[in-house]
């Protein structure tokens, strides 16, 4: 008989009085039944775990031979052209600041701040009186000057006449030569004197035009329609007319046609033209949406920004729109780069990158990708799959390049 146990030693130790209470048989049948339930005991234990092995390969054997059944979708080709929202600024089609260009004091002033003007109309007189005196001046010394250019010219025609009767004389001996050869050099001397007359008036001329042209000056003008944005000038008030210190009179702006700025990015950059369509929208203005086209681009990138300034030209004759106006815009892009579009549900994302799992021929292929934009609830993809491919959404976990799939018919929607 083999040596007890721990385990059977306290199991005699407990029954051991008892034990030897009872007669030799009685003994025997309780030790035969300890026996048996341990030996019970160790059956269910076994029994237990073979179940739990046979369940463990029956399930390893369910999911090697699992097929998993999935939603997919054909990949679509991107729209042709490609939408983009950005933030944008307004500006004045044509803006000017208007200066003095006469020194005097403000005579009349006939416009003010928010005034609506037509171009050549009058904003401004500026009294100049000395300049009226200066152009009197001018004219009279004019008048001078004209009257000597025609003494020359009698002078030059009375020594014309005279040499034209001495010379056949001289010819023929009746008169000296020298006096001939004093006629020559009258008539020559007088001719010169009428080309000196003749440029002293052009001269006076000319700068009675400098005095007339300040004249005008002193009568400030719209260079074209708009509305006066600045006024710094009052009746009476001196103004300058000094290159550098020049009085800043008025600022103007031309409002039927808004110019809007933006910056475009690189990646959406290449596919900006001119004439390409742009909606503008202000959130101040809900509900109203302001149509132009690209009507300027800069051609060149931003180097630190690395964005490409685009101006589009915005009708405005209602004057809503208002010059330095936060607005954003949209532009309806030429795509010069073909891609197409997936679900974002479709995407896989691990160690190995970007990547969707598309379905041939009911097995799953993994493959990688190249995202151009990110939509939301959907991806432009440049690279890895192709139109027709049929993409599955939201992939399990478990799939792997080469595992078999069932497609899950579409669900119709209820009517």
């Amino acid at each position: 008989m083999k040596p007890l146990e721990p385990s059977d030693k306290r199991i005699d130790q407990t029954y051991k009085p008892q034990l030897q209470k009872l007669p030799g048989r009685a003994a025997w049948l309780v030790g035969l039944g300890t026996l048996s339930g341990l030996v019970a005991m160790l059956a269910f234990g076994a029994w237990g775990h073979h179940s739990r092995a046979e369940e463990a390969v029956a399930t390893a054997n369910q999911l090697r031979d699992f097929v998993p059944s999935v939603h997919v979708v054909a990949i679509k080709p991107s729209s042709e052209t490609l939408d983009i929202s950005l933030p944008a600024t307004t500006s004045a089609f044509e803006e000017v600041q208007i200066f003095a260009r006469a020194s005097g004091y403000i005579e009349e002033r006939e416009v003010d701040i928010g005034d609506h003007v037509k171009k050549g109309q009058l904003l401004a007189k500026i009294a100049v009186p000395e300049l009226d005196d200066q152009i009197l001046e001018g004219q009279a010394t004019l008048g001078q000057l004209q009257a000597a250019l025609k003494q020359a010219q009698a002078n030059s025609y009375l020594a014309q006449v005279t040499w034209d009767r001495d010379k056949p004389l001289v010819a023929k001996g009746w008169i000296t030569q020298q006096q001939g050869t004093i006629d020559v050099q009258t008539l020559k001397a007088q001719q010169a004197t009428v080309g000196v007359a003749q440029a002293n008036v052009k001269a006076q001329q000319d700068q009675l035009e400098v005095l007339n042209q300040q004249k005008l000056y002193q009568q400030v003008i719209a260079p074209f329609d708009g509305v006066i944005t600045q006024r710094n000038i009052d009746k009476g008030s001196l103004v300058q007319a000094d290159t550098t210190t020049s009085t800043f009179l008025f600022a103007i702006m031309q409002g039927d046609v808004i110019r809007t700025q933006v910056f475009v990015p690189q990646d959406e950059a290449f596919g900006v033209r001119p004439g390409d369509k742009a909606v503008v929208e202000v959130p101040e203005i809900p509900g109203r949406t302001f149509s132009g086209t690209v009507t300027r681009i800069a051609d060149s990138l931003q180097p630190g920004t690395r964005t490409l300034l685009t101006e589009i030209d915005l009708p405005n004759p209602d004057g809503l729109l208002t010059p330095g106006t936060y607005c954003t815009v949209q532009l309806q892009v030429p795509r010069k780069t073909p891609s197409v579009t997936i679900p974002s549900d479709a995407l896989i994302f691990n160690a190995e990158g970007l990547q969707a799992a598309v379905v041939e021929n009911g097995v799953a292929h993994i493959r990688k990708l190249i995202v151009a934009r990110d939509l939301g609830t959907s991806l432009e993809v440049s690279n890895g799959v192709k139109q027709g491919d049929l993409v599955i959404r939201n992939p399990p976990v478990q799939l792997v390049e080469g595992s078999p799939v069932q497609v899950k018919p579409e669900e119709t929607p209820p009517v």
